[in-house]
C-alpha cells in the first residue's frame, strides 16, 4: 500500500484496509473480547501473575505498595536496589504515573531524564497512584515496583533516553501486526506515540524495521540521533513472536495488544497487555490491518483453533512477509490537503 499521506478522504482508507474504531470495536473487541477477562490486562499485577503462571517472561516485580503506611516503608525496600528500578500504577494507562529511576545520587534518586528526586517527591508520586490519579476510572489502585528494563545494544542509536518497545496486535492468537515505538526528546525519553515517539514498522518474517512515522509523518532516521530506522533487525524476534501469541491463551482475548521489551540479558520480556490496541500501528506500516484479519479468519474456517503459539507465530511470519523493498519512497505529507474525518469510523488512535 505504501506510506499514507497525512490527510486522506475516510473512504480512501476504507479502500486501502484501514480500520477504524468503530470497526475495531464493533467488528473484532466486541465479539472476540469479553469483558469478564478484562481484568487480566488492565490489572497490570494480575497479568503479571497469569504470565509467570504460564511460563512467560516479565520483568521482575520487586514488592506493591498497597497503602500510605506502606509508602512510609518504601526507602528500605528501594535501597536493595542501586541500578534503579521501576514505579507504575497497577491500573494506569497510557504510560501515565510510571516513573523509572535508573539509580541513586547519595540520597537522591536519579530519574530517566539525568534530573533528580527526593524520596519525599517519590512518595507524593506513590501517593498520587494510592488515589487513582493514574487509573482507568480515577478507582484507587496500588503501586507496583519492578525491574528496570536495560534495554539491548542494538537500539542504542535509535532511541533517546528511554526504553523501546514493541507492540504487537494479535487476533485470535495470531500476530497480525507489528511497530516498535522508539523515545525521543519530544516524548521526554518515553515510547508514547501520543507524547512524539516514532514509530517503525516491522515484517513479521525477518524482524526488520520497514521505516517509521512521528506525528504521523512518515520519516527515516530517528530525530535526535540521525540514525536511520530502517532495516534493523529485532533482536530474538522469533521468541517475541510466539511469547506475543502465547498471550492469547493468557489473556483469553481474541483482540489484543501485546507490548513486550528487549533486555540485554533476559531477551523479550512482556510488559503489559491491551485489549483495545491502537490503530496507528497501521500507520507505521503503510498498510491496514484488515485484510490481515480476514486471512487469520479465513485460516481457521474448518480449524479447531488448537494450534500451539509456536506454529501460529511460524504461519503469521509467512502469511505477512513483507515482499517490497525495504525503504520505499514516502508519501508527499506536506503536499496533501485536509480532508474531513469521519471521526466515527476512520479515526486513527495513537497507543
Amino acid at each position: 500500500m505504501g506510506w499514507l499521506p497525512r490527510f486522506v478522504l475516510p473512504r480512501t482508507l476504507r479502500e486501502q484496509g484501514i480500520v477504524g474504531m468503530n470497526a475495531r470495536n464493533a467488528r473484532f473487541i466486541a465479539q472476540y473480547n469479553h469483558r469478564r477477562f478484562y481484568p487480566r490486562v488492565d490489572d497490570k499485577l494480575e497479568t503479571k501473575r497469569l504470565a509467570l503462571d504460564a511460563g512467560l517472561s516479565v520483568p521482575e516485580l520487586y514488592g506493591v505498595v498497597r497503602s500510605h503506611h506502606e509508602i512510609r516503608k518504601l526507602e528500605r525496600l528501594l535501597r536493595a536496589y542501586p541500578d534503579g528500578f521501576v514505579i507504575k500504577p497497577a491500573h494506569g494507562a497510557a504510560g501515565d504515573g510510571i516513573l523509572v529511576i535508573t539509580g541513586w545520587r547519595g540520597d537522591r534518586l536519579r530519574r530517566a531524564s539525568g534530573r533528580t528526586m527526593e524520596m519525599n517527591e517519590l512518595h507524593d508520586h506513590c501517593s498520587n497512584i494510592l488515589s487513582g490519579m493514574y487509573s482507568l476510572g480515577g478507582r484507587p489502585d496500588v503501586a507496583m515496583v519492578e525491574q528496570r528494563v536495560r534495554f539491548s545494544s542494538a537500539f542504542d542509536q535509535i532511541t533517546y533516553r528511554g526504553v523501546p518497545d514493541i507492540r504487537t496486535v494479535v487476533y485470535r492468537g495470531y500476530p497480525v501486526m507489528a511497530m516498535m515505538r522508539l523515545p525521543t526528546q519530544d516524548s521526554d525519553g518515553k515510547a508514547n506515540l501520543h507524547q512524539g515517539a516514532v514509530g517503525t514498522g516491522i515484517d513479521l518474517a525477518s524482524g526488520r524495521t520497514i521505516g517509521g512515522v512521528q506525528h504521523n509523518r512518515p520519516i527515516w532516521e530517528h530525530p535526535d540521533t540521525e540514525h536511520s530506522i530502517v532495516g534493523l533487525e529485532i533482536p530474538g524476534w522469533n521468541e517475541l513472536m510466539q511469547l506475543a501469541s502465547g498471550c492469547y491463551e493468557l489473556s483469553k482475548l481474541g483482540y489484543l495488544g501485546v507490548d513486550v521489551v528487549i533486555d540485554q540479558d533476559r531477551g523479550p520480556l512482556i510488559l503489559e497487555l491491551n485489549a483495545r490496541p491502537g490503530l496507528a500501528i497501521q500507520i507505521a506500516n503503510g498498510e491496514g490491518l484488515e485484510s490481515r484479519l480476514l486471512a487469520v479468519d479465513a485460516h481457521l474456517v474448518g480449524r479447531d483453533g488448537t494450534e500451539p503459539p509456536e506454529q501460529r507465530a511460524r504461519w503469521a511470519a509467512g502469511v505477512f512477509a513483507r515482499h517490497e523493498a525495504t525503504q520505499a519512497a514516502p508519501a508527499d505529507a506536506a503536499s496533501a490537503t485536509p480532508a474531513a474525518q469521519d471521526a466515527d469510523s476512520t479515526e486513527i488512535e495513537r497507543r
